[in-house]
């Protein structure tokens, strides 16, 4: 049991045009970095979401929609479901339905995975609003490592907003945020 469990946390949040920045950093990332990456998404609440099917096709890592008390596992993809909150909690996810605010999601989420400190990875991509600079600043200040995607974002409010929180670690487009996170799972592949 002890080998599935995730070396690192990679909370990944978006909203408006981030469909494209998901499978851009999925098509780039290797299936064995040993991480658990989270998708979280702003999806309307009454919306089916299709997102881990089309996430899929994008990596060979299984994707699913994640559900309360699931476990986490290394090289796994994991999407929030519609009109939840989802958070990690000794590494099995609580999921919170209906959803205790509009555009918060991303905040809860990257606030949960602090608790992993420097095995915690926040990624701000394309959207609107400022959902996941709180979070940033929590996984900065428990040592975690923080992404925003840069100027290739379509919807540049998040991605600006957190960097504006002055909590954001790097700023690269979603091949590059990929190629640093492979960088990053071997690193904590050599700690284990």
């Amino acid at each position: 049991m002890k080998k599935s469990l995730p070396t690192g946390i990679v909370g990944i949040g978006g909203s408006a045009g981030a469909l494209n920045v998901y499978k851009a950093l999925l098509d780039h990332l290797s299936a064995d970095t040993g991480m658990a990456f989270v998708i979280i998404s702003h999806m309307h609440p009454d919306a089916f979401s299709q997102l881990a099917q089309i996430l899929a096709r994008h990596t060979k890592m299984p994707a699913l929609v994640a559900v309360a008390a699931m476990p986490i596992r290394a090289n796994h993809v994991y999407v929030i479901p519609a009109n939840a909150d989802l958070e990690v909690e000794k590494h099995k996810f609580k999921v919170t339905s209906p959803r205790s605010r509009r555009n918060v999601q991303v905040d809860l989420f990257f606030a949960s995975i602090a608790a992993f400190g420097d095995r915690a990875i926040g990624v701000i991509v394309s959207g609107y609003g400022g959902d996941g600079s709180a979070g940033c600043k929590r996984i900065r200040e428990a040592g975690g490592i923080t992404f925003a995607q840069d100027e290739s974002a379509e919807f540049d409010g998040m991605p600006v907003s957190a960097q504006g929180s002055g909590c954001v670690d790097f700023v690269l487009p979603p091949d590059k945020i990929s190629a640093a996170l492979i960088e990053i799972g071997a690193r904590f592949a050599r700690r284990v």
